[in-house]
């Protein structure tokens, strides 16, 4: 296994929109070391989802959870991921990504979707996500299309370094204490 290159805000891959992977590439050694790697590098910088374009590779594949059976967010990879959004409940919440390092800010997703994608063996599944499974699914489908959260920020007010947020945000009192 490997730890993959992070691509950072400002190269070119992280906007550019993602070849569909076609089925006969799946159960291919270089796609199921990608894969492998990609969940490597994820735990590496402790992340919760990476998008093959964050590791330069123009795929339409992401992995995403942690591997704890308590965490609402089980390890998946998703392979030409397509979202439902089941109604018109929203939430506003914090992101972050490590494409963006030591930044974060408050956006506003759909709560409740439904996915349809290929996993790792290329069989067709379908999940519904609610609160946070559904911001991770998300936030990881728009990096397929050259989208980074900053784009879906409605307003930079909240925008912070990480050293910031757990100053003057994360205690919810917006306070210096």
């Amino acid at each position: 296994m490997s730890i993959l290159k992070v691509s950072r805000m400002g190269h070119p891959v992280l906007r550019k929109r993602t070849a569909l992977i076609q089925p006969d590439d799946i159960n291919t050694s270089s796609m199921q070391r990608l894969i492998d790697d990609m969940f490597d590098t994820m735990n590496e910088y402790i992340g919760i989802g990476l998008a093959a374009p964050q590791v330069h590779q123009e795929l339409r594949l992401f992995v995403a959870g942690v591997d704890d059976p308590d965490s609402t967010m089980q390890p998946v990879v998703m392979m030409n991921p397509e979202i439902e959004v089941l109604d018109d409940e929203k939430e506003e919440d914090w992101e972050g990504c490590l494409s963006i390092p030591d930044i974060r800010g408050r956006v506003s997703r759909a709560k409740n979707i439904r996915v349809r994608f290929l996993d790792r063996h290329g069989k067709l599944q379908q999940l519904t996500a609610t609160g946070f499974p559904a911001r991770v699914i998300q936030h990881e489908t728009d990096h397929l299309n050259g989208v980074l959260f900053v784009d879906r920020m409605t307003s930079f007010e909240s925008l912070t370094f990480l050293e910031e947020y757990g100053r003057y945000w994360d205690s919810g009192s917006g306070s210096d204490e």
